[in-house]
Parts: structure tokens; C-alpha cells; sequence
């Protein structure tokens, strides 16, 4: 049989030492630092979820921005999320999306998503250390910090 296929490639390449990079300790040091990395002109618009991917010493290798969506909530896609999170070898991850609402108050569907993706995450001994809803002033919603982790 004489059948070709592609060539699966898989890469991931650090611009930034990650070892160079101070470790996330709390939910203000991840909020403060996804804030600082947000699109100022976008956060106060649409929905856009993001991962912050971390080492076992809880330092950043980078965020990813997941999806984006509509006004009111954006579409996750779990197989992707943890592609990411295999590709990198991160062991640990928060999660992170904006309501441009103001309104830091999760809602039930953002409640699911976490539940569900914190299960998967066992299954490749991988951390969900926290979900943070930033609004568009850098405020924040913990849900480590509410105890909904």
C-alpha cells in the first residue's frame, strides 16, 4: 500500500524565558498581569476568552487567546483549550474572559464551563488554578478567591 498522509508537526517556541519570569502567587498577580495583556479597545466590546499557561513553579509561558465572541458570551472549545495545553507542557493554566458588561458576576453557563473543563484537566494532571472575569476598568472575579473552584 502505497498511501501518503501528512506529516503531523508539533511545535511550541518560547520568545521569553519563562524561568526568567516571576511566578503567578494570587488572583490579583494573574488579573493585573491578563489586564496588562488585554486589547484596551476590544475588553468593553465582545466577549474574548483567554488561558494564561503556566510551569510547575506557577511561572508564565504565555496566554493564549481562546475565542472571541459576541457581546453577551463566546463559544469554548475544550479539545482545542487542551491542545494548547499539551502542545506547551504547561501544568498549569487559569482561565480568563472579560464581560463587557462590568458585570463581574458569573453566570451559570460560565459556572458549567469551568466545572467541566477543571474535569478534564485531571485526566492529564493538569491545575485549573483559577477562572478570572475582568471587566474593562481592571476590575475583577475570582473564582478561586469565591470558593467556586
Amino acid at each position: 500500500m502505497n498511501q501518503k498522509v501528512n506529516e503531523i508537526q508539533i511545535s511550541y517556541r518560547e520568545k521569553i524565558g519563562t524561568l526568567k519570569s516571576s511566578p503567578i502567587r494570587n488572583s490579583k498577580d494573574a488579573a493585573k498581569l491578563l489586564y496588562k495583556n488585554w486589547n484596551k479597545n476590544t475588553i468593553g466590546l465582545h466577549e474574548t476568552f483567554k488561558i494564561l499557561l503556566l510551569n510547575n513553579s506557577n511561572k508564565v509561558k504565555g496566554i493564549y487567546p481562546l475565542s472571541t465572541g459576541g457581546i453577551t458570551g463566546t463559544l469554548v472549545d475544550i479539545r482545542i483549550l487542551f491542545a494548547i495545553v499539551l502542545k506547551t507542557l504547561s501544568v498549569g493554566i487559569l482561565l480568563a474572559h472579560c464581560h463587557p458588561s462590568g458585570k463581574l458576576k458569573p453566570s451559570e453557563a460560565d459556572k458549567r464551563l469551568t466545572d467541566k473543563i477543571k474535569q478534564a484537566a485531571q485526566l492529564f494532571d493538569v491545575s485549573v488554578l483559577d477562572h478570572i472575569i475582568l471587566a474593562s476598568d481592571g476590575s475583577y472575579y475570582s473564582f478561586a478567591d469565591n470558593g467556586e473552584l
